[in-house]
């Protein structure tokens, strides 16, 4: 199964020469030329990742893509892609994984790319083992108090 990308950008060359080196390298992607079409999508489609730039109809768009996307049913890896990053922004705190600063050449784009995905699954599988495992002690506490009570 290939992997989704949903990338947004407002620069077209940018778009398009991204879209067609991540399709060369296996991934299927999909394209949005500004936040709102970003946001259309991430409510229609399933994606493993997005990777949106930070300044497109607003300063600000690129966050509202992230919110959005960490909003999902099915939360994909986020990218925040800039050519400008701005001094001590806390991109962490937006939802993004991953700050990307272009230019960058192809093949460390690709490393970081694939590993956020890799990063980004690892951190969904031990998610619902965490939870398991809060259940199970809550069950556990839960027999103990039981006996605990029989045996007075």
């Amino acid at each position: 199964m290939k992997r989704r990308i949903l990338l947004v950008d407002d620069e077209l060359a940018i778009l398009l020469t991204l879209k067609a080196v991540l399709e060369i390298h296996g991934f299927e992607v999909e394209t949005a030329a500004s936040a709102q079409e970003a946001k259309s999508k991430l409510r229609t489609g399933k994606y493993h990742m997005v990777i949106t730039d930070m300044r497109m109809e607003s300063e600000t768009a690129g966050i509202e893509v992230a919110r959005a996307a960490k909003k999902c049913a099915h939360p994909p890896a986020v990218a925040m892609l800039t050519a400008f990053p701005l001094p001590g922004f806390e991109w962490q705190g937006y939802g993004m994984d991953q700050m990307l600063v272009k230019p960058m050449n192809t093949e460390e784009l690709l490393r970081q790319i694939e590993a956020l995905l890799v990063a980004h699954e690892d951190k969904k599988q031990k998610a619902p083992a965490a939870s398991s495992a809060k259940t199970a002690a809550k069950a556990s506490a839960g027999r103990v108090s039981a006996k605990t009570v029989r045996a007075r």
